[in-house]
């Protein structure tokens, strides 16, 4: 009895489309991000909002830490060190987490609240641990993969800086500095990964294993948004 020959891999242009083509998945289009570029949120849903989207960024650098420890390639693990760096900062009171906590402070949060976790929802947690385990658990290819979300993200990012400017007189520009830094690094970010995956990814299986991975990463931010629109709607 022969074996069914293996299908045979998408080519380059048919792997990033289909990549591409998961972007109506991304936690843009959920109504509670929606309603914040409509400026429809309250102070106090801002803050949930904030709180819990904290522990979502302060665990990205063991997300990363993860990915490097699981690649046996030491060209991507040094492109990979500048994320760590990136979010942790070169010092004390630097970095991409120091900045979401200006944020948080901005929309009325105190820092202790905020490191403490104690808005932090149980879905929340949930969503952003599994991330992190997968991160983990698997292959350092599929890790990759998962983060091709960054595609999605430069766009979304120049809106909500526009729109939260606009709707919430309270916040300053100077206050939304994760995102005005983050916008162009997200995607050059997102031009790399993308590189990395296409070209490791080289059988059908490893492309397909990506695709499934990129999606499981939209659950996980869609997850979180469900979560904090319940635990907002509970004061």
């Amino acid at each position: 009895m022969s074996l069914s020959p293996s299908p045979a891999p998408m080519s380059p242009a048919e792997f990033v489309a289909a990549l591409r083509g998961l972007s109506h998945r991304y936690w843009g289009t959920h109504p509670f991000h929606r309603r914040m570029h409509g400026g429809e949120l309250s102070e106090y849903e801002l803050k949930i909002w904030a709180a819990n989207r904290w522990y979502y960024q302060c665990v990205l650098p063991q997300k990363d830490a993860a990915i490097i420890s699981n690649c046996p390639l030491p060209e991507i693990r040094r492109e990979w060190l500048d994320r760590i760096v990136y979010h942790d900062g070169t010092q004390a009171g630097d970095g991409g987490i120091e900045r979401w906590l200006r944020l948080c402070t901005a929309v009325g949060l105190d820092r202790e609240e905020v490191l403490d976790q104690r808005h932090v929802a149980p879905g929340v947690r949930f969503a952003v641990d599994a991330y992190v385990n997968f991160a983990r658990t698997k292959p350092w290819l599929e890790a990759v993969a998962s983060g091709l979300t960054e595609m999605f993200a430069g766009h979304l990012m120049q809106r909500r800086v526009a729109d939260m400017l606009a709707n919430y007189p309270w916040i300053a520009r100077e206050d939304l500095a994760y995102f005005t830094n983050r916008i162009d690094k997200v995607s050059g970010e997102g031009k790399g990964t993308l590189d990395i995956v296409v070209r490791h990814a080289v059988t059908r299986e490893q492309q397909e294993k990506a695709i499934a991975a990129l999606s499981f990463k939209t659950d996980v931010l869609w997850s979180m948004l469900d979560a904090i629109e319940r635990a907002a709607a509970k004061e």
